[in-house]
């Protein structure tokens, strides 16, 4: 697995105000929007592209568009859609599965309760778009469903990451024969007892929408 930490002073500085407990959660929405924009950028460089010929006002040219099949853009539920309208903004045509899984807190397992993919992903790039990657399970599951489905080549987004999670990931995935990268903003300390990133900023779902 490739680990790819975006090192811009935007992403930066919008991880600072992400952290800090007294942002709201609109605020926290916009800003998590904006952050997955400039992480989607550096998770695309190696998107598919095919030749595509047009005609500018001057002369014929030739240029690329998105190969057939489009990417598949995949957010875990509930979190992962306060990432999507930020990586739809630069994937405009990819297509949209989600996937429900939640993090037993006794366990710190990840169970799956909803499925809206299309049955079969053969040859199809996959963004996975999860606020944090704490323990790992949560993506190291989704990851191996898409790959049984036949998806060949996975992008996992993230805004922040613990290195404990990566590791586990790393171990989860080693047998899968398939390129898998994670693009994150930032590799935190370490997990507490609890299993949060630290310093972390939080339940990312519960500040995307409220307690629930």
């Amino acid at each position: 697995m490739r680990v790819h930490v975006a090192d811009h002073p935007l992403i930066a500085h919008k991880l600072t105000y992400l952290r800090d407990k007294r942002t709201d959660s609109p605020t926290f929405r916009r800003l998590a929007e904006e952050l997955v924009t400039l992480l989607a950028y550096e998770a695309t460089r190696e998107v598919r592209t095919e030749p595509f010929e047009i005609e500018t006002p001057v002369a014929p040219t030739t240029g690329i568009k998105l190969s057939t099949p489009k990417p598949l853009v995949v957010p875990i539920l509930r979190a992962g859609l306060g990432m999507l309208e930020g990586m739809v903004r630069l994937l405009p045509s990819a297509e949209v599965g989600f996937l429900g899984m939640q993090r037993n807190e006794e366990t710190l397992e990840a169970i799956t309760y909803a499925n809206r993919l299309p049955d079969d992903l053969k040859g199809r790039q996959c963004y996975v778009l999860d606020p944090m990657l704490a323990t790992g399970g949560t993506l190291a599951m989704t990851i191996r469903y898409l790959v049984e489905r036949g998806a060949d080549d996975i992008t996992a987004v993230t805004l922040l990451a613990a290195p404990e999670g990566i590791k586990h990931l790393e171990e989860e995935i080693s047998d899968l024969n398939v390129p898998v990268q994670l693009v994150t903003g930032a590799v935190d300390e370490r997990l507490n007892e609890h299993g949060y990133i630290v310093p972390g900023l939080g339940d990312a779902g519960d500040r995307l929408y409220g307690l629930v």
